[in-house]
Parts: C-alpha cells; structure tokens; sequence
C-alpha cells in the first residue's frame, strides 16, 4: 500500500495518474495547499520542503516527494513505462525532466500572473506569455508525427498531460498547436488518466478543447 499525499494540482495530478496507471494500491490523502495544510507538522514531517506530491511506499518503507523522482521510482518498481535501458529511456528522462525543470515552472508562473494576478505585472505577464507560447511550441514540434513524446507511452507523457490540462490558465489555443491538440485528447480517453483526474477529489470534467 502507498499513502499518496496531494491536491488539485498538475503535479499532484500527474502523480495521481500514474498510480491508476501502474495499478497500485494506494490511499490519497487530501493536502488542501489552499488553506495552508502542506506546512502542518503532520505534513512537514513526510516532505521537509511542504510541497505536494509526496508517497510512502509501506511495502519498502520509502517516502519521497518530488513529482519527478515519484514518477521514475514508480516506474523502476513496477517495470513499466520507462524502458529499462537504451535511447528509449534516456529520451523517456530527458523529456520528464523538460517537463520538470522548463514547462511546469513557466506555465506555473503563467497561472500566476495571465490568470491571477492580471494587471499587476504588465512586464512578467509578457515575459510569461512569451516562454508558454515558446514551450507549447517546443512541445507540438517534439509531437509531429508522433503519439507519444517518445516511443511509447510513458511517465513523460503522464508528466506533462496534467499541466497541459490548464491551457485556459495559460491563455492557450489548443488549435493553434494541432499536434498538441490531437495527444492531448488521445490521452483524455485513457481510463485510468479519467480516474486520476479525479483524485483526490472531482473538481469537474477533464477540459477538452
């Protein structure tokens, strides 16, 4: 059984997805960040750092936070969607990380200053416009003429799906990026991509364009 602490948020959700899609036991553990309850001690004592995503592995007695690191642990533990060796899996990292260290830090920033704070910082407001607009375009040119961001599905597709599931919140048209566009939907549709989509509680249908 692993004790999965998140909310509603991509990199909760990401994490959430991959549980449905390795099939594991677990038990989510709502983290309401809104009321400030990734700072109790409770929680601080699981991740130092007071941020979600975090698991406990009872079966190994592992407990790591880090969307990143969750996803290659997870992956590495079951055998799946992460190839165990060659190109596949240096590119299958490779791209978690772009997720990790470029897309969800910029479209994050983007939440923050196109939808919530409009007006307050006409220069970080543009800056962010322009790096979103840069990696959805990164993103559709990594996806001509492929399915999947590398071979196959995997943990870099799970990574990145949830924070292209705000593209309201980034200003984005889905159809100006149709590569995008057409992985976008063909993952909405996966089962177990509906279900974590739920976790740790419904907020309404997954966005479709």
């Amino acid at each position: 059984m692993i004790d999965f602490y998140t909310w509603i948020t991509p990199n909760g959700l990401k994490i959430a997805i991959a549980l449905e899609e390795f099939g594991l036991d677990y038990r989510a553990h709502a983290i309401d960040i809104s009321k400030g309850a990734q700072f109790s001690p409770d929680f601080l004592a699981i991740n130092p750092g007071g941020k979600i995503p975090a698991i406990t592995d009872h079966a190994t007695g592992i407990t790591l936070s880090e969307s990143g690191a969750i996803l290659i642990y997870l992956a590495e533990k079951t055998g799946r969607f992460l190839p165990a060796s060659g190109a596949a899996r240096h590119h299958t990292i490779e791209w978690s990380m772009w997720q990790a260290a470029s897309f969800g830090p910029t479209l994050g920033h983007a939440h923050n200053f196109l939808t919530y704070n409009v007006g307050m910082a006409p220069f970080a407001e543009e800056t962010f416009r322009r790096d979103t607009q840069r990696l959805y375009e990164t993103l559709n040119a990594r996806l001509e003429g492929r399915d999947y961001l590398v071979d196959d599905y995997s943990i870099a597709d799970m990574a990145t799906w949830p924070w292209v599931s705000r593209y309201a919140r980034h200003k984005i048209d889905l159809a100006d990026y149709p590569n995008v566009r057409s992985w976008y939907l063909r993952l909405a549709l996966r089962p177990a991509v509906k279900r974590g989509y739920e976790v740790p509680h419904v907020t309404g249908a997954i966005p479709l364009p």
